[in-house]
């Protein structure tokens, strides 16, 4: 079975605080767009095996790949004695490291595609319980389209389509360590928090000139990325709306209304940076295909 699998990116992030338990608590709005990875899932192999590759070599191919810790979650839960082998491949076209949600994206795809293929009918909230126990994004990679996420990411609503858009996302060279970020947050000291009521409201009633001025992603008060100023300057030249970072960085997207002034952004980004796309919002996470 192959499963299309879709990055997302954060309209909104804020971090409310830090938990007992020492997660943080985050508010989220989250978007499901046109970069997609596929992947391949097989029961095949020896019992209790668990097999990865991938189109991307610097993608680790052993347990430390979530898709690797997804398999072996579902397989857990289902209890069969011996567990089917599985075999998974993944061709990779979200940028990784990104902020983009791409390993959770292909976690959520093993999932849903051990589901179909084991017979085991769990619902997606089923799946969900499974996922966020792997990584906070894979809840929403699961379900996808336009949903605020609360708490670690697993407590999800789901918003109108915001949707007719334009979307272009450069990754920079540069590597932003998630863990590193939460840190800073947790040593940094005054910070603007989003208006996340606002956001929300706007976003019900189709607001789109609100939503704009709401998009805002807390991590760049105090996650350094160099040529973040420099790539939201040239979006912002080109009239995109509202450019803003996606998750703890270092991707920065831009949307856009009109498709033209869109393209001329990312031909011009095209030739100072490696990675860049154009793309558009989709309604779900996940697709058969």
């Amino acid at each position: 079975m192959v499963i299309r699998a879709y990055a997302k990116i954060n309209l909104m992030l804020d971090i409310l605080g830090k938990t007992d338990d020492g997660y943080h608590n985050l508010f989220m709005i989250m978007q499901s767009i046109g970069i997609y990875d596929d992947v391949t899932v097989e029961l095949a192999g020896r019992p209790n095996t668990v097999t990865i590759t991938c189109s991307e070599e610097a993608i680790p191919t052993d347990r430390k790949n979530i898709a690797h810790k997804a398999a072996k979650a579902f397989m857990a839960k289902l209890d069969r004695k011996p567990a089917p082998g599985v075999k998974i491949h993944i061709e990779k076209n979200i940028p990784f490291a990104a902020g983009l949600a791409g390993g959770s994206a292909d976690a959520a795809a093993v999932l849903f595609a051990l589901n179909i293929l084991t017979g085991a009918n769990y619902d997606i909230e089923e799946l969900c319980a499974i996922g966020v126990k792997i990584g906070a994004d894979v809840p929403f990679c699961l379900k996808g389209g336009t949903m605020a996420a609360l708490d670690i990411g697993q407590v999800l609503a789901p918003l109108p389509p915001f949707e007719n858009k334009y979307i272009v996302l450069v990754k920079p060279d540069q590597s932003v360590s998630t863990k590193a970020a939460y840190d800073a947050f947790d040593t940094a000291g005054y910070l603007r928090h989003c208006d996340r009521d606002g956001m929300v409201h706007a976003l019900a009633n189709k607001d789109d000139k609100t939503v704009y001025s709401k998009i805002k992603n807390i991590f760049e008060q105090f996650v350094e990325v160099p040529d973040r100023v420099d790539i939201k300057a040239i979006m912002l030249a080109h009239n995109a709306k509202a450019a803003c970072m996606s998750g703890s960085g270092p991707s920065v997207y831009a949307i856009f209304e009109n498709e033209i002034p869109a393209r001329a952004c990312a031909a011009e980004l095209e030739k100072r940076y490696g990675s860049v796309f154009f793309t558009n919002p989709v309604k779900h996470g996940l697709e058969i295909l």
